[in-house]
């Protein structure tokens, strides 16, 4: 049974227990609502600030490592453990398609900005392009350039940014056919383009995040002092470019200013991993998950929530 929750200031606005795992998460286009997805085998369609479960969708085999909508909406997609990507209708909660080719886990999926292609990254070593439209069950393209697990697949409009267990990040321009590799020497756990497009944001398992100029892959900055070791988990950065914000092992999300690179706020989320955070598109409002719990932070809770200790 679901219930709505009730904003009590300097406190979560929303939270609600998960079965344990490692849940992955996507905020739709317009913020309104968020999607989960882990070790229940299922994705989660929510009300972040309600806290009231929208729809629950059914059919991996495993659990769901990744979970991305489309830009109307009207479509999600999720990999994981089972090695299929699936293809849902929102609407109707059912699967459209099945695509199977990964010889892995999925780590990470996104739609391209048409939402006509899916791009699954596998702990397999490539990145494999679905045709959404077509009843082919191949790829219509696939990227094998990593040596090891592909972690972390993000979509511009003309670009994909990719990170890989064998420590580089790759960005391949789709418009000049052409492929940029940078070195991190440390294996990558997420990365992510900056809201303006200039820079991009790589985390790796060195308890280290990086911004790298996106032509150049000059590093611009380094941001430490939260824990990666062992987990994969997510980093990003805030709805104005900001602020570099990134989970942590040791309970907490880290907050650097963007320029300055210092610590500007630890935010104390709980006694376990952080293993995945979402940014609000245009609001400074952030989605948090540790173990069974997810939890959704106003901006006006993070001064009284976290502390810098």
């Amino acid at each position: 049974m679901v219930s709505a929750l009730v904003f009590i200031p300097g406190r979560p606005v929303a939270s609600r227990g998960r079965q344990p795992g490692n849940p992955a998460w996507s905020s739709q286009v317009d913020g309104n609502y968020c999607l989960t997805c882990g070790s229940d085998k299922t994705l989660k369609l929510w009300n972040p600030l309600r806290g009231t479960l929208l729809r629950t969708y059914s059919g991996h085999g495993y659990e769901v490592l990744d979970a991305a909508g489309s830009f109307d909406n009207s479509s999600l997609c999720s990999g994981g453990g089972d090695k299929a990507v699936v293809l849902w209708d929102v609407a109707s909660g059912q699967v459209v398609r099945k695509f199977r080719g990964h010889a892995g886990k999925v780590n990470t999926v996104q739609f391209n900005e048409e939402a006509t292609v899916i791009l699954s990254g596998s702990i397999d070593s490539t990145i494999r392009c679905w045709d959404c439209r077509s009843r082919r069950p191949d790829p219509v393209q696939k990227l094998d350039e990593a040596k090891d697990g592909v972690s972390s697949v993000k979509v511009s409009d003309h670009e994909v940014l990719a990170g890989s267990v064998d420590g580089r990040v790759r960005r391949y321009d789709l418009r000049m056919g052409q492929l940029f590799s940078d070195y991190v020497g440390s294996p990558i756990t997420c990365t992510c383009f900056s809201r303006d497009g200039q820079c991009t944001l790589v985390s790796s398992l060195d308890s280290t995040l990086r911004l790298l100029d996106k032509d150049t892959g000059e590093l611009l900055g380094e941001y430490t002092g939260h824990k990666n070791q062992e987990y994969k988990l997510d980093c990003c950065l805030s709805e104005r470019d900001t602020h570099v914000v990134s989970c942590s092992e040791d309970g907490k999300v880290f907050f650097w200013d963007l320029v300055e690179g210092v610590l500007a706020l630890a935010l104390q989320v709980g006694p376990g991993v952080v293993q995945s955070l979402a940014y609000h598109p245009t609001e400074p409002c952030l989605l948090t998950a540790m173990g069974g719990s997810i939890h959704c932070w106003q901006e006006e809770a993070y001064e009284t929530e976290g502390g810098t200790g």
